[in-house]
C-alpha cells in the first residue's frame, strides 16, 4: 500500500452508518465537549483482568492477537466491566511484522524477541511486504467486535515506525535504543530504507481496522522519547506521517457535514516533543488528538499544541494503586486542567499496570462519568 492510498469505508461501517457517529468519545477527538468527559484506559484490554487471564491460560500472546474471537472477546471484557467509553482492539504492535513473514515471538517477562535483528542494507532489502490477505485475522476481530459493542466505539492501533525500527535492530526490548539510534545516525541510507518499510506496514495495520469497523485509530510511538527533537523531526517523523497519510482524512457522511475517522498520536515523550507529536514536520495538523504522558500538565501541553486539537489523559497510573482519595483528587484535577484543550479525553498518562485492581478502574470511571466539567476551575497546577 503506498502512503497516498485512502481508506474506504462500507456503508455498513459504524461512522456512516450513525451508530457511533455521534458518541461522546468520536466527537471529542472531532473537538465536541460535552458536560462530562469520556474515558477509556490504555492497555485496558487484558492486563489486570481475571478473566482475561483465564481466557490466556496456555495461549500465547500473539496467538491470542490472531484467534479474531479471542482478540474480540478480551476486547470486549473492559467494555463489560468498568462501562468505558470505547474498546481499544487487543492486538500487539508486533502483530503486522508477524504477519508480514518477520521471525517473532513474545516472551512472557521480556517482551518481543527477534531471530533475525534488522542492522544493514541487506537485512531491510530482505523484509517481506505484507500481504493484505495475511491481516484477515486482524479484519475479522475487529468486525466481531464490532457487531457486540453497538454504539461504544471501537479505537484501532498501531506501533509507530520508529518503534516497530527500534525493536526489529535491537532484536527485542532495550532500555535505551542504543542500536537503533547508532543505526540512524551512522547509516541515514538503511536507516530512511527501514524507515520507509515500517511506516508502510503500520499504514496498513492501520487501514484494516479501520476500514473493519474501529472509528478511531491511536498510533503509539513508545520509544520517541530517546529522541532528541532534531532526531525525531529528521529520521523518525516523516515516516509516521507517511504511515498516517495512509488513513488520514478518512471521510464519512453525518446529514451534510463531512467529518473524518479521528486519530490520535501517544508517546512517552518529553514536553519539547510534544508539537512535534501534532504536525510531524508537515507544518500542519496531522492528528485529531494528542495523547499526554502523565508528566506533562494538560495545561501546559494545551499551550504547545494549540487550540485545534483535543488532549487525552493523564491520570498517573502509579495512583491506581494509592489510597482512593488521592486517585479521585487527580482525577479531579486532570479533568480540570482538560479544560484548557479545545475537548479532552480522559485516560492514563500510560497503560494500565497489571497489578491494577479491576474495581478501582470501574470506580474511577463511574467518577469521571459522575463530574460535570463546567463546574471545575478551568486552570490550575497539576499534582
Amino acid at each position: 500500500m503506498s502512503s497516498d492510498a485512502r481508506t474506504v469505508l462500507s456503508q455498513s461501517h459504524p461512522l456512516v452508518a450513525g451508530v457511533t457517529a455521534d458518541s461522546a468519545l468520536v466527537r471529542a477527538y472531532q473537538g465536541v465537549r460535552h458536560s462530562t468527559t469520556p474515558v477509556w484506559f490504555m492497555r485496558q484490554a487484558g492486563r489486570s483482568l481475571p478473566e482475561y487471564r483465564d481466557l490466556r491460560v496456555g495461549v500465547r500472546m500473539l496467538d491470542a492477537c490472531l484467534d479474531p474471537e479471542l482478540s474480540s472477546e478480551i476486547t470486549l471484557q473492559p467494555v463489560r466491566r468498568h462501562g468505558v467509553d470505547a474498546g481499544i482492539f487487543f492486538s500487539d504492535i508486533v502483530v503486522p511484522l508477524k504477519l508480514a513473514g518477520v521471525a517473532v515471538e513474545i516472551v512472557a517477562g521480556k517482551g518481543p524477541v527477534f531471530a533475525n535483528p534488522v542492522r544493514t542494507l541487506a537485512d531491510v532489502e530482505a523484509l517481506p511486504d505484507l500481504d493484505p490477505a495475511a491481516l484477515a485475522p486482524v479484519r475479522e476481530g475487529v468486525a466481531l467486535t464490532v457487531a457486540q459493542l453497538g454504539t461504544t466505539p471501537l479505537i484501532g492501533f498501531a506501533g509507530a515506525p520508529f518503534t516497530l525500527a527500534a525493536y526489529l535492530v535491537e532484536g527485542g526490548p532495550s532500555k535505551d535504543h542504543i542500536r537503533a539510534r547508532t543505526l540512524m545516525r551512522s547509516d541515514p541510507a538503511t536507516w530512511s530504507a527501514l524507515m520507509d518499510w515500517t511506516a508502510r506496514i503500520t499504514g496498513q495495520f492501520l487501514s484494516a481496522q479501520i476500514e473493519a469497523g474501529a472509528s478511531a485509530a491511536q498510533l503509539f510511538d513508545s520509544w520517541a522519547g530517546s529522541l532528541s527533537r532534531a532526531q525525531y523531526r529528521a529520521s523518525v517523523a516523516p515516516a509516521s506521517a507517511q504511515a498516517l497519510n495512509s488513513v488520514r482524512n478518512t471521510t464519512y457522511q453525518v446529514g451534510d457535514e463531512t467529518r473524518t475517522v479521528p486519530l490520535i498520536h501517544f508517546g512517552l515523550v518529553s514536553t519539547q516533543l510534544l508539537p512535534d507529536f501534532r504536525t510531524l514536520g508537515t507544518g500542519e495538523r496531522m492528528v485529531d488528538a494528542v495523547g499526554v504522558d502523565y508528566r506533562t500538565p494538560l495545561d501546559e501541553a494545551a499551550t504547545l499544541l494549540g487550540s485545534d486539537v483535543t488532549l487525552q489523559g493523564n491520570i498517573d497510573p502509579a495512583l491506581l494503586t494509592a489510597p482512593w482519595e488521592r486517585l479521585a483528587e487527580e482525577a479531579h484535577t486532570v479533568l480540570a486542567l482538560g479544560r484548557s484543550a479545545r475537548s479532552h479525553v480522559a485516560n492514563l498518562g500510560h497503560g494500565v499496570p497489571p497489578e491494577t485492581d479491576p474495581t478501582v478502574l470501574t470506580k474511577l470511571v463511574e467518577l469521571i462519568h459522575s463530574i460535570d466539567v463546567r463546574e471545575l476551575p478551568s486552570t490550575g497546577t497539576q499534582a
